[in-house]
């Protein structure tokens, strides 16, 4: 995409190079020159002098720089690859220098809370859906940018670093940013899919985790294969329920978003979600493996917000509650999982 009064190609921006940042950085670099954006300034200078981030390999394409007015000024197309607890900060330290002619995609698959001032998740009990927002609509409601995309799908950071093959959604309401996502990033090695339905797929993408943290406790506690089928079948049940009464449909969560993300990360070691159920499983506190990760389980605030939500909602939502209650009302990971061998399931497919 040519500047406006230049002929140099414009930069691509990625803000944040976590893991997922630096691998979605290195596959925008092979086409097009990338800058991202970094809060430590130590950070910047080993991008700009040894192409590595905090031990991650990145592209000699990739320069970085800690300026959001500069990556706003130099890059038409941004990627917003932020940790959900961060997120709402970061937008709005970008948000002065955003023009409706930029086009956003995030990758971040976690709520933000629209609270009171004083108020957080830890106090507040019951959440109705408008005090829930999507990534999607925060950077609808900080900036002044329109045409905003998410990306989302079975990306696991390590295989994608690693060249293996894989795909992902891009899902707007805005074919152009659907068709310019899949320009940047669709490679040999990288199918991209579009979805019109954002809102279905963000909350597909945050539901899974939930599960995933499950998951990882069945695994921690030695069961076996089928009682994985069970949960799996089972929880993609309930984020159909879940996804439905947060304004998303049905296709979203049978799609590669949906229930492609949800067996990937349900079967994976290298989760952060599926890692957290695994230890819990094992005997660890919350508080310990917290406390040992570098990067954010975004499934554990998810059930929080989740459990909120159930209380103002006509639904009920067996997994996600009987998980609220292991990981902060000390409920024994086997009691949780007797409640739900014992839970009256009548009907095996009930949303057809």
């Amino acid at each position: 995409m040519d500047s406006k009064n230049s002929t140099k190609p414009k930069h691509i921006g990625v803000i944040g190079v976590g893991s997922f940042g630096a691998v979605i950085a290195n596959i925008l670099a092979a086409k097009n020159p990338v800058m991202v954006y970094a809060r430590k300034q130590e950070v910047v200078d080993e991008i700009n002098t040894s192409h590595t981030a905090q031990g991650k390999t990145l592209s000699e394409n990739v320069i970085a720089s800690t300026d959001p007015e500069e990556l706003c000024r130099s890059c038409d197309v941004l990627f917003f690859m932020i940790p959900s607890a961060g997120f709402q900060e970061v937008v709005r330290t970008f948000s002065p220098f955003l023009f409706p002619y930029h086009l956003i995609i995030h990758g971040t698959k976690g709520l933000c809370l629209n609270l009171k001032p004083g108020e957080n998740i830890e106090t507040v009990k019951k959440i109705k859906r408008s005090q829930i927002l999507t990534m999607s609509e925060v950077i609808l409601e900080e900036t002044v940018a329109v045409r905003v995309g998410c990306l989302a799908g079975p990306n696991l950071s390590k295989e994608l670093a690693q060249g293996q093959p894989a795909a992902t959604v891009i899902a707007s309401k805005y074919n152009e940013v659907i068709l310019e996502g899949q320009s940047l990033l669709r490679s040999e090695k990288f199918q991209v899919y579009g979805n019109s339905d954002i809102i279905g797929v963000e909350i597909s993408g945050v539901l899974k985790n939930i599960i995933a943290i499950a998951s990882g406790a069945l695994a921690g506690l030695g069961l076996g294969e089928n009682a994985k089928g069970l949960l799996i079948s089972r929880g993609m049940v309930e984020m159909i329920h879940l996804g439905n009464a947060l304004g998303g449909s049905i296709k979203s969560v049978m799609g590669l978003a949906g229930i492609g993300d949800l067996v990937t990360t349900c079967n994976s070691i290298h989760s952060r979600n599926y890692t957290v159920g695994y230890r819990l499983a094992k005997g660890d506190s919350l508080d310990t493996i917290l406390a040992d990760m570098d990067e954010v389980a975004e499934g554990i605030n998810t059930v929080r917000i989740i459990k909120a939500f159930l209380e103002t909602a006509d639904l009920r939502a067996p997994i996600t509650e009987n998980l609220y209650r292991v990981l902060f009302e000390d409920l024994e990971i086997e009691a949780a999982l007797h409640f739900l061998m014992k839970y009256p399931f009548n009907v095996d497919v009930d949303f057809v």
